[in-house]
């Protein structure tokens, strides 16, 4: 029994940081950024040196380009405000004083804010599926093409196989660097066939017992590759590619995305693409 007067002692979960467990769970800015920086200088036989993260959240990508080169900028935005102050605090603040006069964080929607025109322009994480109809979405891409300088390169990713179109919770552990373990859970907890709306929850788990539901939740629509390029071509971007995930020795995914115009059929696949301005 708890002696009078004296609190419980905090659980794992009352002293997390949903933004640290998301980071190390979901986010993977050095990848992301070997990818961009590598495709780009493929189709346009040059080094980027701008970048704008839509749909930004802790800015890790902004922070990890800027870490690159010392010629390199990043602008990010995102609507929500206190996200964006958790990325001042944690991932700008672990930057030297001249990569920070590199970064610029945005408070507003994607589709409205102006900034500088950068090479590349980003939309991950499967952010812009919150934007549910065509019109929306089409809106948005056509502002994104305006946004891109000359040549630029926009760059979004996807999810898909018929285990999108299920009900299920996929299941993860987690290390973090300082020694902890937690399970990360994927919970696609709703979907409607009529109209495409898909209702995703991020749960984390700890090992005293105690736990975060619903730590994050997405309200999308399940946007199929198809319906993405159609809109991509219809917001006037010259050429619309895939890049698909190939497999290793053990049939697991080797992390490789090549370009592709056919893909397996698989359970559960991600893929990105890339609509040149």
């Amino acid at each position: 029994m708890t002696p009078p007067n004296r609190r419980p002692a905090p659980t794992i979960a009352d002293r997390a940081d949903r933004h640290h467990l998301y980071q190390l769970s979901v986010q993977n800015p050095w990848t992301e950024v070997d990818f961009v920086d590598r495709i780009y200088r493929l189709l346009r036989g040059r080094t980027a040196t701008r970048l704008q993260e839509d749909f930004c959240g802790t800015a890790a990508v902004c922070c990890e380009w800027v870490r690159r080169r010392k010629r390199n900028r990043a602008w990010g935005v995102d609507l929500d405000p206190q996200v964006l102050e958790w990325g001042r605090r944690h991932n700008l603040a672990a930057l030297n004083a001249d990569q920070q006069t590199r970064v610029a964080l945005t408070q507003g929607d994607v589709r409205a804010v102006e900034t500088a025109t950068p090479d590349i322009l980003l939309a991950m994480n499967f952010s812009y599926w919150l934007l549910r109809d065509r019109r929306s979405l089409r809106g948005y891409f056509t502002h994104a093409r305006q946004t891109l300088a000359e040549n630029g390169i926009f760059f979004l990713d996807a999810f898909g196989g018929y285990d999108a179109f299920r009900l299920l919770t996929e299941e993860r552990r987690i290390r973090d660097p300082d020694g902890t373990t937690f399970t990360y859970a994927w919970e696609q907890a709703a979907y409607e066939p009529i109209t495409g709306r898909l209702v995703c929850h991020i749960h984390f788990r700890f090992d005293d017992g105690s736990e975060w539901p619903r730590a994050f939740s997405y309200d999308w629509r399940l946007w199929t590759l198809p319906e993405i390029r159609e809109l991509l071509a219809e917001a006037g971007f010259s050429r619309v590619m895939v890049y698909w995930q190939g497999w290793d020795a053990d049939g697991k995914p080797d992390g490789v995305f090549v370009p592709a115009e056919a893909g397996e059929p698989d359970a559960g696949w991600i893929a990105y693409l890339t609509a040149e301005k």
